[in-house]
C-alpha cells in the first residue's frame, strides 16, 4: 500500500517523538513524506535518524509570538497537504496546531500524536495548554499516552476517535539509552535545563538564584545546558556569570543529553519531554514549574514539582541529595512501543477509509491499550 501520510515536524521534541511513528509507518509500506516547517531552523533530519523519507521545507521559523507563526504555518502547508489522506501533527507546538489547521483548510484528515495532556490552566503551560486543547478538538485519530490523557479527551467529548497507545518519547528514549548505565561516581552533579515561556523574566531569575545559592555552598556541581534560543542562552550566562561550581554545557544532541541524566544525581528541568525521560530512565527530577500536564511521573514518586522560588528549589536540592533512597525507573508513559501501535491504527483506518463511508469513518469511538 502506498502512503499518503504526512508527518508535521518543527522542533527537536516533535523530531524525536514522530521518528519511531515514521518507522513504523513505513515498516508497514507507509512511507510518510515529512514536512519541516522550520520552527527551529538549526533541526537537522540526519540528527535524528529522519533524512531517509521523503521531506518538504516550508521555511517558516519560530516568532516571538507563537500565534502569528501559527498562522504562517498554516497558510504555507494548505497546498502541500491537498493530496494527502491523514496528517500528523505531535504535541503542542505552533508547528503542530499550525499543520492541523492546514489539514482543516485542506480537507485532510487529522491525527494527534500525544492527544489529551492538561495542566488545566490555560497560562501554564502558555501557549501549550491553548495549542493542546484546539488541536484534539480538530482531531480525527487522538493517540493519548495514558488513561488519564484519555479521560481528559472523554471529559471534553472530542469527535475524534481516542487510542490508548503509550507516548513514542518513551521509544525513543529507550532506543536512546541502550547499552548506557547510569554513572554517578564524584562529586554530587547538578544538570539543569530551563526555557519555557511562562518562566522567562521572573521565573527564571528564582531559578537562577536558586543555582547560585546551590553553587556557592557546594552542594554539587552545577551544570546548565544552554537552550539553542541564543537570547535565552544569553540571558542565562548573564545571570549565572562569575559563579565558581556552575559550568555551561552548549545545545547538546538526544543521546547526548539522555548520557548526561544517567550521569547526574539530580535533573531541575521546566521541560515537558524531560519529565517523561527522567521516570523511565530513572533519574530523580525536581520539576521547575508549578502546574504540569504529566502527572503520573509524580505519582511514581520519581518527580516533584518545585516551581521556581529560590528557597524552595534549595530546600528540595538540599532534601534530595541527602536522601539515601533511591529511584528506580518507572514507565507511566508506555513500554516503548507507542510507534507501532500508531502505525497499526493508522494502516487499519486507512483501509477503514477506502471501504467506509466518509460518515461512518469518522464516528468517534474510543479503541485500545497498552
Amino acid at each position: 500500500m502506498s502512503s499518503s501520510v504526512v508527518l508535521i515536524v518543527g522542533t527537536r521534541p516533535e523530531a524525536i517523538k514522530l521518528q519511531p511513528v515514521a518507522l513504523a509507518l513505513a515498516g508497514r509500506g507507509l512511507t510518510p513524506l515529512l514536512i519541516f516547517t522550520g520552527q527551529h531552523p538549526q533541526l537537522r533530519p540526519a540528527d535524528f535518524g529522519l533524512d531517509r523519507f521523503p521531506a518538504t521545507r516550508l521555511e517558516c521559523p519560530g516568532q516571538d509570538d507563537p500565534h502569528r507563526h501559527v498562522g504562517e504555518v498554516t497558510k504555507v502547508a494548505v497546498p502541500v497537504l491537498r493530496e494527502a489522506a491523514l496528517v500528523l501533527v505531535q504535541g503542542d507546538t505552533s508547528s503542530a496546531l499550525g499543520g492541523a489547521l492546514a489539514a482543516r483548510l485542506a480537507h485532510v484528515s487529522l491525527g494527534h500524536v500525544e492527544a489529551g495532556l492538561r495542566s488545566h490552566d490555560r497560562r501554564r503551560p502558555w501557549p501549550e495548554e491553548e495549542f493542546r486543547v484546539a488541536i484534539d478538538a480538530e482531531a480525527d485519530l487522538l493517540f493519548a499516552p495514558t488513561e488519564l490523557s484519555a479521560a481528559n479527551l472523554r471529559r471534553e467529548k472530542v469527535r475524534g476517535q481516542i487510542h490508548v497507545t503509550g507516548n513514542s518519547g518513551i521509544d525513543s528514549v529507550l532506543a536512546a539509552s541502550s547499552g548506557l548505565e547510569a554513572a554517578r561516581a564524584g562529586p554530587k552533579r547538578l544538570l539543569v535545563t530551563c526555557h519555557r515561556r511562562e518562566n522567562w523574566g521572573e521565573g527564571l531569575a528564582g531559578v537562577a538564584a536558586a543555582l547560585m545559592q546551590i553553587a556557592a555552598e557546594k552542594l554539587a556541581q552545577v551544570e546548565v545546558v544552554l537552550h539553542p534560543n541564543p537570547a535565552l542562552a544569553a540571558s542565562i550566562r548573564a545571570m549565572l556569570a562569575y559563579q565558581a561550581g556552575i559550568v555551561f554545557r552548549p545545545p547538546c544532541s538526544h543521546g547526548e543529553a539522555i548520557a548526561a541524566m544517567l550521569s547526574s544525581d539530580l535533573v531541575l528541568s521546566d521541560s515537558g519531554g524531560i519529565q517523561e525521560e527522567a521516570a523511565a530512565l530513572g533519574v530523580p527530577l525536581l520539576v521547575l514549574r508549578d502546574r504540569t500536564e504529566r502527572p503520573e511521573a509524580i505519582a511514581c514518586g520519581n518527580l516533584e514539582l518545585v516551581g521556581t522560588d529560590a528557597a524552595r528549589i534549595v530546600s528540595a536540592v538540599k532534601r534530595r541529595l541527602g536522601s539515601t533512597s533511591s529511584v528506580s525507573p518507572a514507565f507511566p508513559y508506555g513500554d516503548g512501543r507507542a510507534g507501532e501501535r500508531i502505525a497499526a491504527i493508522v494502516e487499519e483506518w486507512l483501509k477503514d477509509r477506502q471501504a467506509l463511508s466518509p460518515i461512518s469513518a469518522t464516528c468517534p469511538r474510543q479503541v485500545g491499550n497498552w
